[in-house]
């Protein structure tokens, strides 16, 4: 037995994975772990077995792993490296079409939790205006999040392409993220530093409650998607309890509200001409009768 002590990320795991398949170590003979906070019951040892080739493996099981790395559970390095085990030296090569296994259908639930952290973050991430750089003049914004598992650099790339005209960070306790306009990079994580508020936030609590449809409202579904522990990060937060109040009032107004009457469509060739192209056909069974 011996124990491969790693960093917390899919490419240290996939170093010492390459490295443990090309001297054909199984599974068996592997204890992982991710942190040197306790003392290792079993000590690695000199190993002096024949190092071989690399074997190859699916591009489709690297997506998997880089998913499943980002995961909290500390059973997931040993299962990531049993399966690609399986892969290469055990000869399965078709293991990932095989729905029903075991070891695969845990991969693909850590898979599916990771996806649904990183949807959690590209939607409640709130960034907080800080100041304006005076060499370029571009703002700068901070935001703070707390996600569920590792999955900043996998989910940084959205901000990149959404919010590449500002200059921006996300701090979150494990890591952040950190974009200048040119260039996305990575530091360690901080404690909780809650950014100033803004000015913008107000602009903001005025169109959540412009667009708050209280006629759609499932106050369940609501907290089911929005969990109330990102609340504490979402300026839209503290409009919550007072739209779900007022609520049923509104509704009724909009019920009690008399209908007004439909304006007549406006004079438009163009709209003319598509009105007659989604005209129902004449019917013609009626005029030979």
């Amino acid at each position: 037995m011996r124990t491969v002590v790693i960093q917390p990320c899919f490419e240290n795991w996939r170093e010492c994975a390459r490295e443990l398949l090309a001297r054909r170590v199984p599974p068996d003979d592997v204890l992982w772990s991710d942190t040197v906070l306790e003392p290792v019951l079993f000590p690695s040892t000199d190993d002096a077995s024949p190092r071989g080739a690399v074997p190859t493996v699916p591009p489709a099981f690297l997506d998997l792993a880089r998913r499943v790395a980002a995961h909290r559970d500390p059973q997931r390095w040993g299962a990531l490296y049993r399966v690609l085990w399986r892969l290469t030296h055990g000869g399965e090569r078709h293991l990932l079409a095989v729905a029903t296994d075991r070891d695969l259908r845990q991969l693909q639930q850590w898979s599916k939790t990771i996806s649904r952290d990183i949807h959690k973050m590209h939607a409640f991430v709130r960034f907080r205006l800080v100041g304006t750089d005076e060499a370029t003049s571009r703002e700068q914004f901070v935001a703070w999040f707390e996600p569920e598992h590792r999955i900043v650099r996998l989910a940084a790339g959205f901000f990149v392409k959404r919010f590449a005209s500002m200059d921006w960070s996300i701090l979150t306790p494990n890591e952040c993220a950190h974009w200048d306009g040119s260039r996305l990079h990575f530091s360690a994580g901080v404690p909780r530093t809650a950014p100033t508020v803004d000015t913008l936030e107000d602009l903001w609590r005025t169109y959540y409650r412009s667009i708050f449809n209280p006629a759609r409202l499932k106050v369940r579904a609501m907290q089911s998607e929005m969990p109330k522990k990102y609340w504490k990060n979402l300026p839209e937060a503290s409009l919550i309890a007072e739209l779900i109040a007022e609520s049923r009032g509104r509704v009724d107004h909009m019920l009690g509200t008399e209908v007004r009457p439909v304006r007549p469509a406006p004079k438009n060739a163009y709209l003319d001409s598509l009105r007659d192209l989604n005209a129902p056909p004449p019917d013609i069974s009626s005029k030979n009768e």
